[in-house]
């Protein structure tokens, strides 16, 4: 071999070489590649179940049946789940006609599609969508971002066919079908169903309807129906005519749903009703479930309120009226908060935890923070006073000025008559004749009373002070209306509750409420209550809260007490009471008290705010 055959064959062997390397790593990489498709999607699926559960949103209902909220999902939006035996045949066949032919004879993976995904990326040297199939595009949605790239993309691949292996192919469209974004906040089909159209019977739905839901997943936000625009007419259109030419309908039915115009369903109930109403029976709801609220949220329950439609429009409509209330402060407004309470079924009725309450603020109908002043008095003085058999409306009770030891009470004005009834005494809210009567009485004997009214006290408020409302911790709206429920109802306790029923969404029945009737107080003790609690409304402190049918309460303040400042005021106005459908009870005040933030009013406020609210929710 010459010189020059043997530089050719250099040549040759250096090329032979250099290809077969080529070609091992080419191999190197394609086995690699292959492996990583075959085993990623895997360990992905493997690792995260949880992601096969879909969240749904839960529905607060009212006690009469109309849906007062869908609690959004984390994401922001809605979802109604649904099986696919409640999807009707044409639904299913739309959908794999428009986003997956070969749904059914593939394995995840449509690699016709992909070829002509990747020839057409190429040619535009990008990355972009393209032979997507429905399990493809289920993996991207379950557990993938969006982002434009070849690794997704083998991502998105493995997980399909991860998914093919682990789920049937009716799990799968079920799975697609329920999570898939159909705009506006809409979830799956059958919350876009009902969202667009009304339907909440996805069986029937029109050709129209199927059609435009079909055209959806395209582009959520410019072609689902409540777009300004032609473009979901026009993707309609397009859907309807694949429809016709895989035989799906004919051209009678094509034609006569190209010239259905779309009509938007009636907003029912477009005002939002018991922000505070909901949060709270969203809590109560996790405590009768042990479920967290998280889960209850996104769970797919029906929570059936004890929510009255009229009620809680009277409550809020009242409480938008700022001539209800004092004026507000420099950087503070005047707040309230009131419940209502069925006391013949236990029920809370209406329930506002401020003037404006948004969903997630503080919820002042519930927490225990505020003194009850004098409206505390039939819980520990009066109430425990006639329970003991010793004391009648009648009796006659000390009014003198007389210290305690350190605890020195006082009438207001500073008056004292030496001596009057209790029903007087209760009626004109007079302070030294309730301290009295509780010293007679005992405090023991007086704080189990109010324990058994529902209001539990601790040894930080045993001591006389408590005759007046002077509660450590403070009271709630809330167990003041279940406390005076129990004078309203002839001396029967029922727990006041927001949750009547909480089902899945299969409606089988996960909590139902049980009644717990007990006689706590004897009937008399409750008979004399109310009687007096007349009395206050009638010819007493309470009667600003009159109205056309007889009425029981008792007004309540707590006074300004601010070191080295005025005491010419009031921290919290009160008003509890009832007529003999309902209970309820009123606070109104500053959240935070200061020189600056005091009520100049009394209590007739709350007592008129009360009578406003009852009033209008009784009569409607």
């Amino acid at each position: 071999m010459n010189s020059l055959q043997a530089k050719v064959w250099r040549k040759v062997m250096r090329g032979f070489y250099l290809s077969f390397d080529v070609a091992v790593i080419g191999t190197v990489i394609v086995l690699a590649g292959l492996f990583y498709v075959h085993t990623y999607g895997g360990i992905v699926v493997g690792r995260h179940p949880e992601k096969l559960v879909l969240p749904e949103s839960s529905i607060l209902v009212a006690s009469d049946g109309t849906k007062l909220r869908k609690i959004p999902l984390p994401e922001s939006g809605y979802r109604a789940k649904a099986h696919l035996e409640e999807m009707p045949d044409l639904l299913l066949d739309t959908f794999l006609a428009v986003e997956d032919r070969s749904f059914y004879r593939h394995n995840g993976l449509d690699y016709k599609g992909i070829a002509r995904a990747v020839y057409t990326n190429s040619t535009h040297m990008r990355i972009s969508e393209g032979g997507s199939t429905i399990t493809q595009q289920l993996a991207r949605n379950l557990y993938l971002n969006r982002d434009q790239t070849l690794l997704r993309k083998l991502n998105e691949a493995s997980i399909a066919l991860s998914l093919e292996k682990r789920l049937s192919k009716h799990d799968i469209l079920e799975l697609y079908l329920n999570e898939i974004y159909m705009g506006d906040g809409q979830f799956g089909i059958k919350s876009a169903a009902e969202h667009y159209f009304g339907v909440t019977d996805l069986k029937k739905l029109s050709v129209a309807q199927i059609a435009s839901l079909a055209a959806i997943p395209k582009g959520p936000s410019i072609y689902n129906p409540l777009h300004k625009g032609d473009l979901p007419i026009q993707r309609r259109n397009v859907v309807l005519g694949i429809m016709k030419r895989q035989g799906l309908i004919t051209r009678e039915d094509m034609i006569s749903a190209m010239n259905t115009k779309y009509q938007p369903p009636a907003k029912v109930n477009p005002l939002v009703l018991g922000a505070s109403y909901m949060d709270a029976a969203l809590k109560e709801a996790s405590q009768r479930t042990g479920k967290t609220l998280e889960e209850l949220k996104t769970g797919g329950y029906t929570i059936v309120t004890g929510m009255n439609m009229a009620a809680q429009a009277a409550l809020e409509d009242t409480f938008a009226n700022p001539d209800f209330f004092p004026p507000d402060g420099k950087d503070q407004q005047v707040e309230a908060a009131m419940v209502i309470m069925d006391h013949r079924t236990g029920e809370i009725v209406a329930l506002t935890g401020g003037r404006h309450p948004a969903a997630g603020s503080l919820n002042r109908a519930v927490v225990d923070a505020r003194q009850p002043g004098s409206a505390f008095k039939p819980i520990i003085a009066y109430g425990p006073a006639l329970e003991s058999g010793e004391f009648s409306p009648d009796s006659m009770l000390q009014d003198r000025k007389v210290a305690y030891g350190s605890y020195k009470p006082q009438n207001l004005g500073g008056a004292y008559q030496g001596q009057m009834t209790m029903r007087q005494a209760l009626q004109q809210s007079v302070n030294a004749p309730a301290v009295w009567l509780l010293q007679q009485v005992g405090i023991t004997k007086a704080t189990q009373f109010a324990a058994k009214l529902g209001i539990p006290l601790t040894s930080e408020d045993a001591n006389l002070s408590i005759a007046l409302g002077g509660v450590h911790s403070g009271v709630s709206p809330l167990k003041m209306a279940q406390a005076y429920s129990v004078f309203a109802s002839g001396g029967i306790y029922r727990d006041a509750h927001l949750v009547r029923q909480i089902t899945d969404s299969k409606g089988r029945v996960l909590y139902a409420y049980r009644p717990d009737e007990r006689q706590v107080i004897s009937h008399s003790t409750a008979e004399n209550m109310t009687s007096m609690l007349r009395g206050v409304v009638n010819e007493g402190t309470g009667m600003k809260a009159r109205m056309n049918r007889p009425v029981a309460g008792k007004t309540g303040t707590t006074q300004l007490d601010l070191p080295g400042g005025s005491s010419k005021g009031n921290r919290d106005l009160w008003f509890v009471g009832y007529t003999s459908e309902w209970t309820g009870a009123v606070w109104m005040g500053f959240d935070r008290t200061d020189a600056d933030h005091y009520m100049t009013a009394g209590s007739g406020k709350a007592a008129a705010l009360f009578s406003a609210v009852m009033r209008r929710g009784l009569e409607r």
